[in-house]
């Protein structure tokens, strides 16, 4: 099957799909320039198929196309960050630190 990313910004997060069933989603607050996730769940019987880090390369992406500086308190897209240290950047300066980046 495959898969995709959506926004969903009545709900606050980015869903993700496999077929036409919702797998899992990043749960987010935005804030002026800011997007800041705060959990991110996958479905158990989604599990193992690298829809998480589908889903948060894409929530990524997307804040990076819009400018937007990410603030990760989820601690999946915190981990998700810190192996893929090409979006370090996306985190300000100032608040790398505060989230071990």
């Amino acid at each position: 099957m495959t898969h995709r990313v959506v926004d969903n910004p009545d709900e606050s997060r980015f869903e993700i799909f496999d077929g036409e069933e919702l797998a899992g989603f990043a749960q987010y607050h935005r804030f002026r320039n800011e997007i800041a996730f705060i959990h991110t769940e996958i479905d158990p019987r989604f599990e193992g198929r690298g829809l998480a880090s589908a889903l948060a390369r894409t929530a990524l992406d997307d804040a990076r196309e819009r400018g937007l500086e990410v603030l990760p308190y989820c601690p999946f897209i915190r981990g998700w960050i810190t192996k893929h240290p090409e979006y370090v950047d996306l985190v300000p300066q100032a608040q790398r630190q505060r989230f071990g980046l």
